[in-house]
C-alpha cells in the first residue's frame, strides 16, 4: 500500500468537512441545551401526577418531597 501525501484541494475538503461535523454537533448541543427545561418540567409533572394518583388511591405519601 502507497501513500501519497494529501494535494491542496483534498486538505480543504477534507477541512470543510472537519467544519460541518463540528457544526451539526454544535447545533445540536445547543438545541438540547435550549430543550432541557421543557423536558425537566414535563418530567416533573408526570412525577407530580403520578405522585397525586397513588396518594389519592392508597394514600401514599412518597419518600421526596
Amino acid at each position: 500500500m502507497v501513500w501519497f501525501p494529501p494535494t491542496g484541494k483534498q486538505l480543504a475538503v477534507t477541512a470543510g468537512w472537519f467544519l460541518t461535523g463540528l457544526t451539526l454537533f454544535g447545533v445540536g448541543a445547543h438545541l438540547s441545551y435550549v430543550n432541557i427545561a421543557p423536558q425537566q418540567a414535563r418530567t416533573k409533572a408526570r412525577s407530580d401526577f403520578v405522585r397525586e394518583y397513588l396518594r389519592k388511591k392508597y394514600g401514599y405519601e412518597g419518600g421526596r418531597k
